[in-house]
């Protein structure tokens, strides 16, 4: 087998000491296990393209995972930690080759109480809500990729999605109780962090830990209806969805606006989006549904499609074209699409969306995910992308934070290029700690590069 691997590293005498755990070679396999959504970047494609780990393992209990980061430390090879591999920047890319964790074997539920659940980060999300709505409560909040994406994927990966109306996003407090991870000393052990030290590893990509089981607060589980409103007008479309995050007397789950021509996207919804209008996408507690319809009337909006929870739970789902999956229904029209992920400041009165709807026109298509950001409503866009150039889509990145709006860049696999911009000297220092060769994920945290 070739590596691709900084020296040379006989895998067979590699694979021979993780006798007993799962070990997949096959190059088809290989390929499809090294890879993520990265594709939705034009940017990262060819970036991209070609790195592939040389195995992937599959550990089926926290001690295979003590076993496996044993062995990488003795040869010195990279891991890369990954879910259901649904994430759209490369996270779980391995830049360098090496080994795979592949954590969708570890899929236990330790247990649910009220309002707090244990699991093995390979839970999936739909998985694990089913058993919990059974007791009356749910996640709090989960991406678009919901049926398929693992909960430690999500967390170690994502950053907020359906919920956050409601419950912020997944680095405010509260939003994760605790994680045990693996290190990659000489001599790997178990760390359990709890309270604020889980930002240690929350959102680290991997890089510093590997995560063996989560603790996570849960939400109260509503009868989610789903609701779509069309409106002649994008702004007026907007204002109602800023109208509908601030009124906390409704109860909500998911606020997405969607200025035309986006919803042309929606193949399956097309008979409830006419030609040319604006829409909201909505998820609303079934006690809600009349109170919200005095909202539509007030911004004039049309309810064109409703659906209770026991209906919305057939079918296709109307979260499944929010989200990051606008992104992928527009791309699956026209490939040229691509994306962007902003933040409007909280201002209450959405002038810098109304700036860039009008500035940009058809070139960045207007598509607002309305979330609580420090207590308070504000909407972030998704927007769908005319590609034509890279120089182009950085023009268009930097106008935006020129003008104020933050930009969580989608086109890098650089951690703090994505996120924050800033070096987040916890992380460095929790990975110099229990990372000392670099090997978990290099290549992905800037911090560590540039010590």
């Amino acid at each position: 087998m070739t590596s691709t691997t900084a020296k040379p590293v006989d895998w067979n005498a590699l694979a021979s000491e993780l006798a007993g755990i799962e070990i997949i070679t096959e190059p088809t396999q290989l390929a499809k296990l090294s890879l993520d959504y990265y594709h939705f970047s034009p940017v990262l494609q060819p970036k991209l393209a070609s790195k592939r780990g040389d195995l992937v393992v599959r550990p089926t209990n926290e001690a295979e995972v003590l076993q496996v980061a044993g062995v990488c430390v003795k040869y010195k090879v990279p891991l890369t930690v990954r879910g259901a591999g649904t994430g759209n920047y490369g996270q779980c890319v391995p830049l360098n080759g090496g080994v795979i964790l592949d954590t969708t074997r570890m899929n236990a539920i330790r247990w649910i109480k009220p309002g707090l659940a244990c699991v093995e980060p390979g839970v999936k999300l739909a998985a694990f809500d089913k058993q919990a709505r059974a007791t009356g409560w749910e996640l709090r909040m989960a991406p678009s990729t919901y049926r398929t994406a693992t909960i430690g994927g999500f967390i170690a990966g994502g950053s907020g999605g359906i919920g956050s109306i409601t419950y912020g996003q997944l680095r405010d407090r509260g939003n994760l109780h605790a994680v045990r991870v693996v290190t990659m000393e000489d001599e790997p052990h178990v760390i359990e962090l709890r309270g604020d030290d889980v930002h240690k590893v929350n959102h680290g990509y991997g890089t510093n830990g590997i995560i063996t089981e989560l603790e996570i607060p849960l939400g109260p589980a509503y009868a989610w209806a789903e609701v779509i409103v069309t409106f002649d007008d994008f702004m007026t479309a907007a204002r109602f969805g800023q109208a509908l995050g601030d009124a906390d007397g409704l109860i909500k789950k998911l606020i997405s606006i969607h200025a035309s021509p986006v919803p042309s996207y929606f193949a399956a919804l097309k008979s409830y989006l006419p030609e040319g209008k604006h829409c909201a996408l909505l998820m609303i507690a079934e006690t809600c549904l009349e109170p919200l319809q005095d909202l539509v009337r007030e911004y004039s909006g049309t309810i064109t499609y409703q659906k209770s929870a026991q209906e919305a739970s057939k079918g296709t789902a109307l979260f499944e074209f929010t989200w990051n999956h606008t992104t992928l229904h527009a791309r699956s029209v026209d490939p040229n699409l691509t994306y962007l992920q902003s933040l409007f400041p909280a201002d209450k009165n959405l002038s810098l969306v109304e700036h860039m709807y009008h500035h940009f026109g058809d070139e960045v298509m207007m598509h607002l995910e309305f979330l609580r950001v420090g207590g308070q409503v504000a909407p972030a866009a998704l927007q769908v992308v005319r590609y034509t150039t890279e120089e182009r889509l950085n023009e268009i990145i930097h106008y935006h934070e020129q003008k104020g709006a933050f930009i969580a860049n989608p086109h890098t696999y650089i951690l703090e290029d994505g996120g924050m911009k800033t070096v987040n000297p916890e992380q460095l220092q929790f990975k110099e700690m229990v990372d000392p060769y670099g090997l978990m994920n290099p290549g992905k945290m800037k911090a560590w590069l540039e010590r």
